[in-house]
């Protein structure tokens, strides 16, 4: 007889995520349990198997399984998925990875509708929201035959009422035909000032008649009765009849004692007259034709003539040539014009462009009834662009501007006269996601609005909390997805998940606290709670401590990285692992392992001032940076730090060098000892090459080296085997089949193409008689297949090594150093995070040597994917450039790195709004001093 599992052992099973036998890339035979329904953290150094283990191999057969479960002809389209390296995985969940990359391009993808909270708020709008006329304020309304027949029964019983029609007389037909036709149809009245006329009467009056051509027909007449069915419903097919009859209007003149009083109604959508578009979703739709703006078509800007490049310098005035393009000789006359006869509109020629109001702005750019503005100027232009030279210059100050009729929100301007509580739709998308819960959090409606609108302001009040929790309450619904960094995307698609309330589910998260200020963690942490205890498995890679921290079960992978990592070194609760964990993990933890503060004295040898700041959220700040030594800017997120790095200090300093910069923000003048800096170095973490080619032994240039050593090799002076025959982008020795790339791509019409491994060199990407050439019994596939760190022991070893080799280790070595010695030399660029590809472009420059001239390298969070043992490697290799008398300006976070500064730039207090501030500058032992800082308060434990 079987064995059958009692309920309470099977349940005991199902608790479990179980993993046998895992070999993905470094995994070595890994065996895990894995509670279902807990916040698991995933940790270990960089590269020693988290995204193996996580996402190669639990993500990747969750997905596999679920496209198994499908039909036969949904698989076709799908592609085959391979299956992992692992023995089996039992009591797998369906999985959702939520990673940092930007996952779309689309124009048109914004946070509105990635969140879909924009979803819902066109469908409010559509349902409660009220249209209102521009020129009166009035709301509009369409008139029922309720409507009236309420009006109506206002007035006291027995009261004489007259219901008339203003009947327009069809074009091609004569007033006598007209009153033919009327007559016939059985109407015998019209009303004339305050008369009621016979209709066969009213052709010798013609001239009497409406001058629109219409006449007022008397539809009915009759004495208000309350309480009556049979007059209410007389009265109904009445009031049907002179809305017919009128087009859609008709007018009740009721005889009180105080006098006639007349009544107006209309069943058509008007006011003022003006027609208005009835509110719909498509209305509010920018993805939509018809609710589109018609200038931009729903992509929010057009080519226009930018502001930044008409008035680059916004801190002086008009008079002192602030238009750019009203400089010279001939052009100067615009500027004269409006010089000369500005006082008479009162518009302050003296006042500097950033200080101009809006107003004042207007007047400059539209003119005014004295003087002709910028528009104006380039209008001129365009009526003479026949000749090349009005051509140039156009094309000079063109740009991608905000669309000047919908400002940005994309959709038409008549969608701006539907509001809620005296608000647009338009108006909405242009806040802050903490302005707009506020908004949410405090709107009252009627009523009968509010149990329409019941369950979608519950939906939006839901997801604008948890884009708040997140830390993301400094964006607007207007954002474009494709202008987020990683952690961004990652957090709006984690609170999007968390609004779907999906349940039974195994998320699986990279990294969610990147970007994220320590003060935000906290609300990152309460997400994660809440996602778990919806009854989801939420398992996350991560290295934050305050994470590990509130985690239900730690996995620790371990102790290396590359071929020395791959193994559960530790699996229990974070209270066991400080007490009992024996790994680097553990070592940082307790404090027994720590990053230390640079010792002595580095002193600036110069420094740059950046005044007047003012891009963004910027409040007109003012920062010095130090030359030659390290500077941190940090703040909370949104508080300014891209916008005052990345958007002026880069491009200000590339110009100030004699560069190319597209585009520079706002700010007054860049000073100091630029002179003393010969490049300027932006280490960002976008990828490191486009090509599947591009991999880090190429960007590193050790690649040049390799192929030469082989080509020393006897059997390849035998053959006559240059450098080239071992290179895959050139012909000669590569695989003729696959071109190199190792795999043949086949185009599958209206399916995503095939990536299949090439027949003819199996994968090897070389021809067979160039894998015979070996060097210490590895062939060139074979090398290009290792990790840096074995590379460094392989070509390394021994007592004498030759120029080239000693080239090679040279070139390697920055890698080692920077903490990837576990990514393999031949890996394609386009499988490296974006922290492993800032750190590859950090070794190029190390390994460039002692230069001649000086540069301001800047990083926008280096420390993305880094353990604490990496960032100890990471801060040494800083050291090493400013040891050669380079500066560093790093954008960061992590109170380790903020500590080993010399000098530290705090923006905030908050985001968005709050945010722009300069809220401390200057040593990092005096910052934790600082009240103001959210910043300070986390450092304090770390000096």
């Amino acid at each position: 007889m079987p064995n059958r599992k009692t309920a309470k052992e099977a349940k005991k099973e199902d608790d479990w995520i179980e993993i046998r036998g895992a070999r993905v890339h470094n995994l070595q035979n890994v065996h895990l349990k894995i509670p279902r329904d807990r916040l698991t953290v995933i940790t270990g150094l960089s590269g020693s198997g988290k995204s193996s283990l996580a996402f190669d191999t639990l993500f990747a057969e969750g997905q596999r399984r679920y496209v198994e479960s499908l039909s036969s002809y949904a698989r076709q389209f799908l592609g085959r998925m391979e299956k992992p390296d692992v023995d089996q995985i039992i009591g797998l969940s369906p999985a959702i990875a939520i990673e940092q990359k930007v996952n779309t391009r689309n124009p048109r993808s914004t946070v509105g509708t990635s969140t879909e909270i924009y979803d819902y708020l066109k469908l409010l709008y559509a349902r409660v929201g009220k249209t209102y006329s521009p020129i009166s304020g009035n709301e509009v309304k369409r008139h029922t035959v309720e409507d009236v027949l309420d009006a109506v029964h206002k007035y006291t019983e027995d009261t004489k009422a007259l219901l008339i029609a203003t009947n327009p007389i069809p074009p091609g037909r004569s007033a006598e035909e007209h009153i033919g036709v009327l007559l016939q149809q059985g109407f015998s009245r019209f009303f004339l000032g305050d008369e009621i006329l016979e209709l066969v009467d009213a052709a010798p009056r013609l001239d009497a008649l409406d001058q629109e051509g219409c006449i007022r027909l008397v539809i009915d007449r009759f004495v208000i009765k309350h309480n009556d069915d049979e007059h209410r419903s007389r009265l109904a097919d009445s009031v049907e009849t002179a809305f017919f009859e009128g087009e859609g209007a008709c007018s009740i003149i009721c005889y009180t004692d105080k006098g006639a009083e007349r009544l107006d109604f209309s069943n058509r959508f008007e006011q003022d007259g003006m027609t208005f578009d009835e509110p719909t979703i498509h209305l509010f739709s920018f993805n939509n034709p018809y609710g589109a703006c018609r200038t931009c078509e729903g992509f929010g800007s057009i080519i226009g003539i930018d502001e930044k490049l008409v008035i680059p310098d916004q801190s002086v005035s008009v008079y002192d040539d602030a238009v750019l393009c009203w400089r010279g000789e001939k052009m100067g006359k615009w500027k004269e014009k409006v010089v000369m006869n500005a006082y008479k509109s009162d518009f302050p020629i003296h006042k500097p462009y950033a200080e101009l109001n809006e107003t004042e702005r207007d007047q400059l750019w539209h003119g005014t009834k004295d003087f002709k503005g910028i528009y104006a100027f380039f209008k001129y232009l365009e009526e003479k662009s026949y000749k090349i030279q009005y051509r140039v210059m156009l094309s000079r100050y063109r740009g991608r501007t905000v669309c000047p009729d919908c400002r940005g929100s994309r959709i038409r301007k008549e969608a701006g006269y539907v509001k809620i509580k005296d608000t647009s739709i338009r108006e909405l998308v242009h806040m802050p996601v903490s302005k707009l819960s506020l908004f949410f959090d405090s709107l009252s409606l009627s009523k009968h609005d509010e149990e329409i609108s019941k369950r979608v302001l519950s939906e939006i009040r839901s997801r604008l909390s948890y884009l708040e929790k997140v830390g993301l309450g400094y964006l607007n619904l207007n954002r474009l997805s494709s202008s987020l960094s990683g952690g961004e995307s990652q957090r709006i698609n984690l609170s999007t998940s968390l609004g779907s309330s999906l349940v039974g589910s195994m998320y699986i998260l990279d990294e969610p606290s990147i970007g994220l200020h320590p003060r935000d963690t906290t609300r990152l942490i309460q997400v994660l709670h809440a996602l778990r205890d919806l009854g989801n498995t939420v398992i996350v890679v991560e290295h934050d401590e305050e994470i590990m921290d509130a985690a239900d079960r730690i996995v620790d992978m371990g102790p290396g990285a590359g071929y020395l990592g791959g193994k559960v070194v530790f699996e229990g609760t974070h209270e066991d692992l400080v007490h009992n964990g024996d790994s680097y993990t553990t070592g940082y933890l307790t404090g027994k392992l720590k990053i230390p503060r640079p010792t002595g004295e580095r002193n600036a040898t110069g420094k740059i001032m950046l005044t007047g700041a003012r891009e963004n959220n910027l409040k007109n700040i003012s920062v010095q940076i130090p030359l030659g030594q390290l500077t941190v800017v940090t703040g909370v997120s949104g508080s300014g730090k891209s916008s005052l790095i990345k958007g002026i200090l880069y491009p200000a300093l590339q110009k100030a060098l004699g560069g190319y910069a597209p585009e520079i923000g706002r700010f007054d003048e860049l000073k100091g000892d630029t002179n003393r800096i010969s490049s300027v170095e932006f280490v960002d973490q976008n990828p490191i090459g486009k090509s599947s080619r591009s991999n880090p032994v190429t960007y590193v240039k050790a690649f040049d080296e390799i192929r030469s050593l082989f080509a020393q090799q006897g059997l390849s002076k035998m053959r006559g085997y240059t450098p080239a025959y071992f290179s895959f982008n050139v012909d000669g020795g590569r695989c003729e089949e696959c071109k190199g790339e190792g795999e043949v791509t086949v185009e599958m019409q209206f399916m995503a193409d095939l990536h299949l491994v090439c027949e003819s060199c199996n994968g090897k990407r070389f021809r067979e008689e160039i894998l015979e050439v070996t060097y210490k019994e590895k062939n060139i596939y074979e090398v290009l297949n290792i990790t840096v760190d074995e590379a460094l022991e392989l070509f390394g070893k021994g007592t004498k090594i030759s120029a080239v080799e000693r080239k090679i280790v040279e070139k390697l070595t920055p890698l080692q150093d920077t903490g990837l010695g576990y990514i393999r030399l031949g890996q394609s660029s386009n499988t490296l995070s974006g922290g492993e590809a800032q750190r590859i472009k950090l070794a190029s420059f190390l390994a460039k040597g002692n230069q001649e001239g000086k540069s301001v390298f800047i990083f926008d969070e280096p420390t993305t994917g880094l353990h604490f043992h990496d960032i100890n490697k990471l801060l040494t290799s800083f050291q090493a450039l400013l040891d050669r008398g380079h500066s560093i300006v790093v954008i960061e976070h992590h109170p380790d790195v903020i500590k080993c500064a010399q000098h530290v730039i705090d923006l905030g207090p908050e985001g968005g709004d709050e945010g722009g501030r300069l809220v401390f500058q200057g040593k990092p032992e005096d910052l934790v001093n600082c009240k103001n800082s959210y910043t300070g308060k986390y450092l304090k434990g770390k000096l």
